[in-house]
């Protein structure tokens, strides 16, 4: 976590969204549980593949989800906070973190 994830927001943007995530996240994990029995009893290759090209949409679509959240909550929170006080730097900070973490999700 660096310090710009730590900075005074009311919450996390995807705090109303928290429990689906979970259970998102937690299929995938059954998933991944699933591809590692599917390795220990050799099973055809092609199938082991698409099932790990399941789980790669799953994650691309968490990520996706989270990055709506963050731009819609704390990168919005930040542009109105800019707005008020004419400080913009926390507003330039959280710009220049999603632009990274985009770059970062469209290279993946």
């Amino acid at each position: 976590m660096n310090a710009m994830s730590t900075q005074d927001t009311p919450s996390r943007g995807y705090a109303q969204d928290k429990a689906a995530y979970a259970r998102r996240l937690k299929r995938i994990e059954g998933q991944v549980r699933g591809i590692q029995r599917m390795i220990d009893e050799d099973t055809y290759c092609i199938d082991v593949l698409t099932q790990i090209s399941a789980i790669q949409s799953a994650l691309k679509s968490v990520s996706l989800g989270l990055m709506e959240e963050h731009l819609g909550h704390c990168v919005k929170h930040a542009v109105e906070h800019a707005h008020d006080t004419g400080d913009t730097s926390e507003m330039d900070a959280k710009l220049a973190e999603a632009n990274a973490t985009i770059a970062r999700l469209v290279k993946s």
